[in-house]
């Protein structure tokens, strides 16, 4: 849905200092607007105070305002959305996994502290040439109407995930799964996917070849089970509240889009015993200064984020509540390379050459994100330091001038103008970096109108497979590996490929990768493959994230880690 026709022109006063010419302090370049969806403002600061002074006022008060001690010990955990589906093969959000790992378990899963460990898999066992995985699932595990959970229940939801009529966006996760291609594509029955069950609890699973990664794979949301009977008696509606039979640590209890999704304690969960949480409650708080108060008020107990402009504030007086950590999540830009002109490359470059991304990390985001250079983030296991832009070391002078003689040769200058729209999901932090991008691009004479919808209909949106000309984006490792972000990139992946990019050169890297056994020199290829993608430029690297956290002292269990993983099974409360 796009924003509301008519809006006004939003002016938003940043104090910025930027480097090098055209980037200084934040300015609407002529011709940018933004405009957005209607949404509750928070009140206003008190006259001549900013908002950091007021909350510094009432800190004292906030906190003696807290709500009382409560009998029950339940996590009121802030997220920056609604989910738009709670059926794992519907699913694509950070939002959504977050919810989705408390409701069901795949057979193999994370702990607290991102490391790898059985799920509804007691024990595995995998052949000599390493395409067969053999999973013994634990006799007490059970769905949360009692009924055990089976291989042939994970046999059904593999099967539905890769068959074509679901319409699963993100099944291609698995295509490591024998024949899963195959059979999403429509090319084979769902009857010869690589799964079987030897008996209810023994389950089988032939890869196409042998993958490092899988068992990290089967962490994934398109891995969990559903529970067949639900599914066979409501079809797709089967994931809602009062009919959603779950295997995790946690039950859905209710859910009202808009106010609040409620966990309630799954007494049939395989360690329930060890569960402390009565139940969650989980609150879409997509305005992030909104969540701050809330936080401060004791409203809710944690929160994925902080305003750009708070950061300061809340490093002084939240400091043990603040949990700043590296995480493998790469912020970025898409361009929709089917549209002109950002189907020229010589648009796309100029549009990278003259951001400056130390100035966005640092000054923007408060030092809590770094400045990206690679599409892959740093820190990847295995992988290496990754591929870097061409231009990473050059100055921002000489990359401005590249920029304007790219553009010009493309057609585009003072005397004629590029004016694109760009859309982004509702945040401080979003509206803020965009804004000081479009400033940046003023230089090259870029006119940028922004459409501002929140993040359910953002997504819905680049899902629908719409044109656009910008759109933000990011991603967070749905396992450790470099494959995880250039999958992203391949002319076979029309769900998540936003770019709608497709280059034969990079298809070819990526697939020798796939086949290439041997490790090292299957990561020299993926570094090939992403020197393509940085050269081409469909998506355009901004940021890489680091985890920012509020976290109240009255969790314990909650746990720093790369994959920016909580589960509530781990985690405790006290008052």
């Amino acid at each position: 849905m796009s924003a509301v026709a008519g809006a006004s022109p939003l002016s938003v006063p940043l104090p910025l200092a930027g480097r090098g010419r055209g980037w200084g302090s934040i300015r609407l370049p002529h011709g940018l607007k933004i405009t957005t969806t209607p949404t509750p403002a928070p009140p206003p600061p008190r006259k001549g105070k900013g908002i950091a002074a007021t909350l510094l006022c009432l800190l004292p008060a906030l906190f003696l305002l807290a709500a009382p001690a409560r009998a029950d010990t339940i996590w009121r955990r802030g997220e920056t959305a609604d989910p738009g589906s709670l059926d794992p093969a519907k699913t694509s959000t950070v939002v959504e996994a977050h919810i989705l790992d408390e409701l069901l378990e795949g057979l193999v899963t994370y702990d607290n502290k991102g490391v790898l460990k059985p799920g509804v898999a007691a024990r595995w066992d995998v052949s000599a040439d390493g395409l067969i995985y053999t999973f013994h699932l634990r006799p007490d595990a059970r769905w949360s109407n009692g009924a055990p959970v089976t291989a042939d229940d994970f046999v059904f939801s593999f099967r539905r995930l890769m068959d074509p009529k679901t319409g699963a966006g993100y099944a291609n996760i698995l295509y490591t799964v024998k024949n899963a291609e195959a059979v999403n594509t429509g090319k084979l029955p769902v009857e010869t996917l690589g799964i079987r069950a030897l008996d209810p609890a023994t389950c089988e699973i032939t890869l196409e070849r042998p993958t490092a990664y899988f068992l990290a794979q089967l962490t994934h949301f398109t891995a969990q089970p559903v529970y067949p009977p639900s599914v066979a008696q409501y079809g797709d509606a089967f994931a809602r509240a009062g009919r959603l039979v779950s295997n995790g640590a946690f039950r859905l209890k209710s859910y009202l889009p808009n106010d609040a999704l409620v966990l309630e304690k799954n007494p049939y969960f395989h360690d329930a015993a060890e569960v402390a949480l009565d139940g969650e409650i989980i609150l879409p708080l997509e305005d992030q200064s909104a969540a701050l108060r809330r936080f401060l008020a004791g409203e809710i107990d944690s929160y994925d984020g902080v305003p750009v402009d708070q950061i300061a504030f809340v490093r002084a007086h939240l400091p043990d509540a603040f949990k700043v950590a590296p995480s493998l999540g790469s912020y970025f830009y898409a361009f929709d390379t089917k549209q002109k002109p950002f189907d020229d490359i010589r648009v796309r470059k100029a549009l990278s050459l003259v951001i400056d991304r130390e100035f966005l990390a640092n000054s923007i985001w408060g030092g809590t994100m770094l400045p990206g250079y690679s599409f892959v983030p740093p820190g990847m296991a295995g992988y290496g330091a990754p591929s870097t832009t061409g231009w990473k070391d050059e100055s921002p002078f000489d990359r401005e001038d590249e920029a304007k003689r790219l553009m010009a040769a493309a057609g585009y200058g003072p005397e004629h103008p590029l004016q694109l729209t760009f859309r982004m999901n509702q945040s401080e932090n979003h509206k803020a970096t965009a804004v000081a991008v479009a400033d940046m691009w003023a230089v090259l004479g870029v006119r940028t109108t922004f459409i501002v919808t929140d993040a359910t209909t953002h997504y819905a949106f680049l899902a629908s497979k719409q044109p656009f000309d910008v759109v933000r984006s990011g991603w967070f490792a749905d396992y450790p590996d470099a494959q995880n972000y250039l999958f992203l990139a391949e002319s076979d992946n029309p769900g998540l490929n936003y770019a709608q990019f497709s280059d034969p050169t990079y298809d070819a890297l990526m697939h020798d990768a796939a086949v290439q056994p041997d490790a090292g020199e299957r990561q020299k290829i993926l570094h090939k493959a992403e020197a393509v993608l940085l050269a081409q430029l469909p998506y355009l690297p901004l940021m890489t994230y680091q985890a920012a956290n509020l976290v109240s002292p009255k969790l314990r269990g909650w746990e720093t880690n790369v994959i920016d993983h909580h589960p509530g099974r781990y985690v405790s409360k006290v008052e």
